[in-house]
């Protein structure tokens, strides 16, 4: 009777280490897949965040090219109003020198007509 209790027992025991087993195997199963989701769900958000990221370096790219552009149009309307400033510029100081040697001829033929009247009245008086 001992003999068989110790059978008994150690085959209980053997049954108890089997079950034992098998759900040490499904537990770690559990946790590998449990993992496996967190990894991917993780990774989800991380390349999610990778390519807003790259879609924010391009965007700075592309800004930082429109306004290097806007810059280089800014610095040539610059140019174009400065260079038509100095014509406008250049105009004012033909019109000035023109309006000074009108004086000048005015001056002159009025000088003339006086020497001439003068020589026309003394031609005449003599």
């Amino acid at each position: 009777m001992l003999t068989s209790m110790v059978k008994e027992h150690q085959t209980k025991q053997v049954v108890k280490k089997e079950l034992q087993e098998v759900k040490r195997k499904e537990a770690c199963a559990a946790a590998s897949d449990l993992t496996q989701a967190l990894v991917d769900h993780l990774n989800v958000g991380v390349a999610q965040a990778y390519l807003n990221q790259k879609k924010l370096d391009a965007e700075a790219k592309q800004l930082h090219l429109s306004a290097t552009n806007f810059s280089k149009q800014t610095q040539q309307w610059l140019n174009l109003v400065e260079q038509f400033s100095g014509a406008l510029k250049e105009l004012g100081d033909v019109e000035n020198w023109a309006k000074t040697i009108e004086g000048d001829v005015r001056t002159i033929t009025t000088a003339l007509e006086i020497v001439y009247q003068s020589s026309q009245d003394s031609s005449s008086s003599s």
